[in-house]
């Protein structure tokens, strides 16, 4: 009986024991060394020094902002491929072709994918001419401070949807189709089969997609940000990965580096905390 209540632990020991290594440990260290000064004061002891620089840098609160910025979007992010996906499972025509088409994207590096996009939103691009060619005037997709973090958001959830879309196919593999029959039988139209059926059987499914979604949103969008935008125009591009990059390669500043990733951390901590918790006070989480 000893012998089998230890052998849970000595299997999920080794994969424990890899996640403490290379990323608990690392962790501590980075909060560590964001206590650190940069420059002559580098390795000594500055305490707060770092986050109150953070703080009072333009540039990081647009960060922030974007961030919440992209709290706001997030439900649009994780929208498009339920839907996506609900069509597919009920099979509308083409539905296998859908699936391998809506998929592709996400096996393309965000390098190329933010070098397409540049050619298309550029002003004298396709986007803008067919735009120009309907009357409806031309806009400088990255080019203008209150679109270009949009644009790049845009592109982010095209690129990544493929992901959270076989997500969600996964959680319909595990609806119970009864449920569907029933809501057919009784006349129900597609909305009120997504309110009352679809979405009450994949709260589990939904929940991951939120969270998971929001940490690529804050951890995945660099490559997009470098090739599209720089950051531009304006800082107005701004998230704290892209920060703690520039800091870290551009400016040689590690511990205000640090700093801002401990930042970023403790931002999807609370963000992705606050997401199971309204969740759950909905009644979508059991």
């Amino acid at each position: 009986m000893r012998a089998e209540r230890l052998a849970p632990f000595v299997l999920v020991a080794p994969a424990v024991l890899v996640i403490v290594a290379l990323r608990v440990w690392p962790l501590l260290l980075g909060v560590d060394f964001s206590f650190t000064g940069d420059g002559d004061r580098n390795g000594s002891v500055v305490g707060f020094d770092n986050y109150r620089e953070l703080l009072g840098d333009p540039l990081f609160q647009t960060a922030l902002r974007n961030v919440g910025l992209l709290v706001l979007l997030l439900p649009v992010a994780v929208a498009i491929p339920g839907l996506l996906a609900t069509f597919i499972y009920l099979r509308v025509p083409g539905h296998r072709v859908y699936r391998g088409v809506y998929f592709f994207p996400a096996v393309l590096s965000p390098v190329i994918v933010g070098a397409i996009f540049t050619l298309l939103l550029a002003v004298d691009g396709p986007v803008n001419t067919v735009l120009s060619g309907l009357g409806l005037g031309t806009t400088d997709w990255l080019g203008e401070p209150g679109v270009a973090f949009f644009s790049v958001v845009g592109v982010h959830i095209w690129a990544t949807f493929g992901m959270a879309l076989v997500v969600f196919l996964a959680g319909f593999a595990t609806l119970d189709a009864s449920l569907l029959d029933a809501a057919k039988v009784d006349g129900a139209s597609l909305p009120q089969t997504i309110r009352h059926v679809i979405v009450p059987g994949l709260t589990r499914t939904i929940q991951f997609v939120f969270v998971t979604t929001m940490i690529g949103m804050l951890t995945s969008m660099f490559g997009l940000l470098y090739v599209m935008t720089s950051g531009g125009p304006e800082g107005s591009t701004y998230l704290p990965e892209y920060y703690v990059w520039i800091q870290q390669g551009q400016m040689s500043r590690p511990a205000l580096a640090s700093a801002a990733s401990t930042v970023l951390f403790l931002v999807m901590l609370v963000v992705g905390l606050a997401q199971v918790a309204i969740l759950r006070r909905t009644g979508r989480v059991d």
